[in-house]
């Protein structure tokens, strides 16, 4: 004879203060010198792989940085600094490729938004796909 399940009781949400909005003290800047630019997520291919929009106009297949990969989640229209790799050869038909390095959460962008640091390109409305 199996065994009913006990119901288990449903959580609220916690009680307490309500959260503030964090304080944007520092926000990190793609390093030009380096290469880096920002870009927007357009695509999702899993495998750690994804398709991205960058600041110079061309869409690359991002994969994540290995020491972000367990600890920032990436969704689809996320707000990213890219590394284009330099040691590929650029084929006509074919997508470059690049390494996330960083993405930006929810403040951070509205900070970068008012202070007009985000390029006109990648705003999410204009992407072309």
């Amino acid at each position: 004879m199996a065994k009913k399940k006990k119901k288990q009781a449903k959580r609220g949400k916690q009680r307490g203060r309500p959260q503030e909005a964090p304080v944007v003290t520092r926000v990190k800047f793609p390093n030009k010198r380096n290469g880096e630019m920002f870009a927007r997520v357009v695509d999702i291919y899993g495998n750690d792989r994804m398709q991205v929009f960058c600041q110079d106009g061309k869409h690359r297949v991002g994969r994540i940085r290995g020491k972000i990969k367990k600890r920032v989640w990436i969704r689809r229209g996320d707000l990213v600094i890219i590394n284009p790799w330099a040691f590929e050869t650029e084929v006509k038909d074919k997508l470059g490729k690049c390494e996330i390095s960083w993405r930006y959460l929810r403040h951070e962008i509205a900070w970068l938004d008012r202070n007009n640091r985000i390029p006109e390109i990648l705003d999410i409305n204009n992407i072309t796909f």
